[in-house]
């Protein structure tokens, strides 16, 4: 195909509000395989803009080394910000012409980000300066039988980020999620398909401390769906979100196709927790 592509999209959520965003990447601008995409977003609740590098079968096939640079203003419900973060990362990466049963990455990032929020039962926003450090790692075992539309077999993945955060001084964490998922067919055209996720944020000295980007929230349609987007959990004195020190989330639905078309009848639950 073409070295060069552009790419958008627009699109409007109840909870993300109307968005614009669009991408340019040269996917040779590096050879061998060295791709270089530059993107923008522009939304009522959200804009950012981004670099990356992405180098494809790196020391072996379907390793991906990545590097980026990103800028965002983000103004939620649950909170105000605006962050500047540096990443990089090696992942093992699954494909549908060889889906594999083992995928991991490893990585770290550097974020200075300035957040507004209510905490600690003020009843005004409060404007706070954090600069984190963090080294993620993940690792997913696939036994389902098709990547994109699995009709039986399970996934389980698990996520690790150690954090170092300098906010009125400094404290460590870490951010840990179990995610997993279970397909049924239940006839030629219904599967019935399970998902459960936890997390925990492990050794902060209160979710009051932890900036609220770094919480965990629960509500919308990759969530928790018939609630609003981070909706879920504790509020603050103006009944907004604050998010949490956990979470825990469980779905489950039947995927039932009518030709080109289908249904899915779903039962969703979740919780957040300021505590664990």
């Amino acid at each position: 195909g073409p070295m060069r592509s552009i790419t958008g999209d627009i699109g409007y959520g109840t909870g993300e509000g109307f968005r614009l965003q669009a991408s340019w990447q040269h996917r040779n601008f590096f050879p061998p395989e060295g791709a270089v995409t530059v993107s923008g977003l522009l939304g009522t609740k959200e804009q950012a803009a981004s670099l990356t590098y992405r180098r494809n079968n790196f020391l072996r096939r379907d390793n991906v080394l990545s590097a980026g640079f990103s800028a965002r203003h983000q103004d939620l419900d649950a909170f105000n910000a605006q962050t500047l973060s540096l990443t990089a990362s090696i992942e093992r990466q699954t494909n549908i012409l060889y889906q594999k049963k083992w995928v991991w990455s490893v990585g770290a990032e550097l974020v200075a980000s300035r957040e507004k929020d209510i905490f600690a039962g003020n009843s005004t926003f409060t404007q706070r300066d954090y600069l984190i450090a963090a080294l993620p790692a993940s690792l997913t075992y696939d036994a389902s039988d098709d990547l994109l539309d699995p009709r039986s077999g399970f996934r389980l993945g698990g996520r690790l980020s150690p954090e170092i955060a300098r906010q009125n001084g400094s404290f460590g964490y870490a951010r840990a999620q179990l995610d997993g998922s279970l397909y049924v067919p239940l006839a030629r055209k219904v599967v019935m398909a399970s998902r459960v996720r936890l997390g925990s944020i492990l050794g902060a000295p209160s979710a009051d401390r932890i900036a609220p980007s770094r919480r965990f929230y629960a509500g919308g349609g990759a969530s928790v769906r018939g609630y609003g987007y981070q909706a879920i959990g504790p509020r603050d004195s103006n009944n907004d979100p604050v998010g949490g020190k956990s979470l825990a989330e469980f779905s489950l639905e039947a995927r039932v196709r009518l030709g080109s078309f289908g249904v899915v009848p779903f039962i969703d639950a979740g919780n957040i927790s300021t505590g664990f």
